[in-house]
């Protein structure tokens, strides 16, 4: 049995999970199949990476296979920014549960703190950043967050999601949400890894309860199509000396090391890969440990720099969104 996290709403979330961002549509029913086969129960997914339905697909055979049934499953997806108005959470939520082919999110979560005007999933879908087709106009939404997760409660009244988080949140939203809440967020998402680690974040998440899944793990290695100068400019974290002789000293793999190091510190993690071998590897994180002075120094990497923000793809003057 993989380990698992207790939510404050009383479910339990694995602590390693298979992530879905950037699987190609091609290879995305495969690669869920696959990664259900190979152990993994928690797949993350979202409505921006564009391979729900095929995500759907593998769920499918695995299930018609016997290999897992839906109940042993926890099937994670997001809110887009552009669906944030009250009125068109449920809408969204009704089309992603159909294009995975399920009746309900074991955990639906709100991507980003930002709300965009929406974009009709019929005339693009999905839809990105911007408003126009063409990728240059970012129009905003009056939709408050307070009204976004007011719309997001009512999921789970309804029985489309058991638990709801928030992703890409910050201190001072996390509080002012909680003021409101009648149901507090159960998870946070938030990029972490060596070179981004967040302390302080960390520290109130765990004074309030809230679990935090650490997204790419890997550092600059999960950005490296994207061509960001911060990125490139780094040494990638599987080539970091205090990494490589961890992995030596453990006789891990440094992908194991850096998961480790998250795990251990009570964080759940959702890496990717479609290696056989790395599939195995990459589940056997929480079963071992790493000295305490180890995991201090892994921190000790910490530059506090970001790569998954909105302006480190295209050029903006409106989306700072962590400024």
């Amino acid at each position: 049995m993989s380990a698992t996290i207790k939510l404050n709403d009383g479910h339990e979330m694995p602590q390693v999970g298979f992530g879905l961002w950037k699987v190609g549509n091609d290879v995305c029913a495969d690669t869920v199949y696959n990664a259900i086969k190979a152990g993994y129960r928690l797949l993350d997914g979202a409505c921006d990476y564009g391979n729900e339905v095929e995500a759907g697909q593998g769920v499918a055979r695995a299930i018609k296979e016997g290999i897992v049934k839906r109940e042993e499953l926890f099937i994670v997806s997001k809110l887009w920014n552009t669906f944030h108005d009250g009125d068109k959470v449920e809408p969204v939520t009704r089309k992603q549960l159909k294009d995975w082919g399920i009746d309900y999110f074991d955990l639906y979560v709100v991507h980003f703190p930002l709300a965009l005007e929406y974009v009709d999933p019929a005339v693009r879908y999905p839809p990105g950043w911007h408003y126009d087709d063409a990728g240059t106009e970012i129009r905003p939404s009056k939709a408050s967050i307070q009204e976004t997760w007011t719309a997001m409660e009512s999921l789970v009244a309804k029985g489309l999601a058991r638990s709801i988080g928030v992703s890409n949140f910050q201190g001072q939203l996390i509080y002012d949400m909680l003021r409101y809440a009648k149901i507090p967020p159960a998870t946070l998402q938030i990029e972490h890894h060596p070179y981004l680690v967040q302390p302080l974040l960390l520290r109130l998440a765990k004074q309030e309860n809230i679990a935090v899944t650490a997204y790419s793990s890997f550092g600059p290695a999960s950005f490296e199509e994207f061509k960001m100068a911060h990125a490139e400019a780094l040494t990638p974290l599987f080539q970091v000396p205090l990494i490589k002789e961890l992995a030596t000293k453990y006789k891990k793999s440094t992908g194991q090391i850096l998961l480790r190091w998250a795990t251990q510190r009570g964080l759940a993690v959702i890496p990717k890969t479609q290696t056989p071998a790395r599939l195995a590897e990459n589940l056997d994180v929480t079963a071992w440990d790493l000295d305490a002075a180890d995991i201090e120094a892994i921190s000790a990497l910490d530059k506090n720099t970001r790569f998954n923000q909105p302006s480190n793809y295209f050029p903006t003057e409106k989306l700072f969104l962590f400024g």
